[in-house]
């Protein structure tokens, strides 16, 4: 008997489109031998439907104007049980941070990815650098800084930055995804418009050093016993990977396996199992690290629990490239779903 998937897409974080785009392919590409689909649509403003219209129109906003297809009160899909497995392909906040994984759970149903706790914390990259550094893993030198603290030291914090890390350095809000609201500043009139920028998006902004670095990234999938993909290394059209670059500039180029030595990449490999393991992740992330360029030093950059999963999106890719197609890893990823739940 085919198990009932329901897929969320939009949502109310800033990557909305891109989560369009992540749930046509995976609607393009999911085996509906083994599994019967319901797409349910979120828009930006928190409204729940059921969709069963045009995938295209899904990738391209115009589902939201399709009223012959949409069914309201989507969210009862969910309440009433009527799926077997959620599959959220939300990424960013709402999605992406715990909150569906949190009404999942209190629904009892398989919920795609990791659960409620591990979701929250990767998400925050601040909260994902202290509990990292207890166990040991390498992560640039960074700064916190917090939206009621700096209205009150605006100079003192901006000096402490300074101090701390020097110029250049690299401005994110401590939950976003797909770079949205990333700066670089490489003097004090940048990291100044960095940080207000930053803290449009966001009440806490981490600020952190520099490093001359490649960008690699791993993708990990598994529950107990996960393993890691190909690592795959991503070569940026413009300064650094900013939303722009990832999704609109065919000059970004990815590269898998990541020009590195065979050591080098069983290496990352290992350490991004034991950073998802640390982490309590269950389903599939993917793990980015920096790479030092003289070195090959290895840093820490960030950790995605819900992952891009468009037709340009990396973590689909490198598992293709080691020989898992896109629609076995959907399945796969639904089944670990399930075997989690029922432990």
């Amino acid at each position: 008997m085919k198990k009932k998937v329901a897929i969320l897409f939009g949502g109310q974080s800033t990557e909305h489109e891109v989560s369009r785009v992540s749930a046509a392919s995976v609607l393009k590409n999911i085996d509906l031998s083994k599994f019967d689909v319901y797409p349910i649509g979120i828009t930006k403003d928190g409204k729940w439907f059921q969709y069963t219209g045009s995938i295209d129109k899904i990738e391209n906003g115009e589902w939201e104007e399709d009223q012959s297809y949409k069914v309201a009160n989507g969210q009862e899909f969910l309440f009433d049980r009527r799926a077997d497995v959620v599959f959220p392909v939300l990424h960013g906040l709402y999605g992406e941070d715990g909150t569906i994984q949190g009404l999942c759970k209190l629904q009892n149903l398989p919920c795609v990815g990791p659960g409620v706790m591990s979701s929250a914390v990767c998400m925050d990259k601040v909260y994902t650098k202290y509990v990292l550094e207890n166990f040991g893993v390498k992560q640039a030198q960074y700064v916190v800084v917090n939206a009621h603290e700096y209205l009150k030291n605006k100079e003192e914090i901006i000096n402490s930055i300074e101090d701390k890390l020097g110029y250049s350095v690299f401005i994110k809000p401590a939950n976003s995804g797909s770079s949205v609201g990333i700066s670089k500043a490489h003097n004090r009139e940048e990291l100044e418009k960095g940080l207000e920028f930053g803290l449009k998006f966001d009440r806490k902004v981490l600020v952190e050093e520099t490093i001359n670095a490649r960008e690699v990234e791993v993708a990990v999938l598994g529950n107990d016993e996960p393993i890691a993909a190909t690592p795959g290394e991503v070569i940026p059209a413009n300064e650094f990977y900013d939303y722009e670059a990832k999704y609109s500039n065919a000059e970004s180029k990815l590269l898998i396996p990541a020009a590195l030595s065979e050591e080098k990449l069983e290496k990352i490999k290992e350490e991004a199992i034991k950073i998802y393991k640390n982490l309590d992740c269950a389903g599939m992330s993917r793990v980015d690290f920096l790479v030092e360029k003289e070195t090959e030093e290895i840093y820490l950059n960030e950790i995605n629990t819900l992952p891009g999963f468009t037709q340009i999106s990396m973590y689909p890719k490198m598992w293709q490239a080691s020989g898992k197609s896109y629609t076995d890893l959907i399945t796969e990823l639904i089944e670990l779903a399930v075997e989690r739940n029922n432990r």
